[in-house]
């Protein structure tokens, strides 16, 4: 199962990256962001990943402040090749998620199974 890992500090690349999304510059990268949804359940936010082709250790999983930050690399098959269509991604994703509201991020947990990633953030009850 992947690690949540929580985060105190950002990286200088988060960084740079949201100091040039600040001023309305786009970042262009070969990095891609799989299909992700987000909903809400009785006590917890679930996020679901949409990434075939991976294995649990493949993925860097962490919770800074009020964002899920979900990172990895999807290997591409090492041969040369002629596309006549070319839609299956591969190489380095990322994708942030801004969490709805405040999560227990000690009880979260991330598993990964046929295909898609899961990751259940349980909300932090009402103080």
């Amino acid at each position: 199962m992947p690690t949540v890992i929580r985060k105190t500090r950002e990286t200088l690349m988060e960084v740079r990256r949201g100091i040039l999304h600040a001023v309305s510059w786009q970042v262009r990268s070969s990095v891609w962001d799989p299909p992700t949804d987000v909903y809400e359940i009785e006590g917890a936010y679930i996020v679901r990943m949409e990434i075939a082709g991976m294995r649990e250790e493949d993925f860097d999983v962490s919770l800074q402040k009020d964002s899920l930050y979900i990172a990895g690399f999807r290997p591409d098959l090492p041969s040369i090749r002629a596309y006549y269509q070319m839609e299956i991604r591969s190489g380095k994703f990322a994708t942030v998620v801004e969490l709805p509201g405040p999560v227990d991020d000690d009880q979260a947990t991330a598993e990964y199974r046929d295909g898609f990633l899961t990751i259940t953030l349980p909300k932090q009850p009402p103080k």
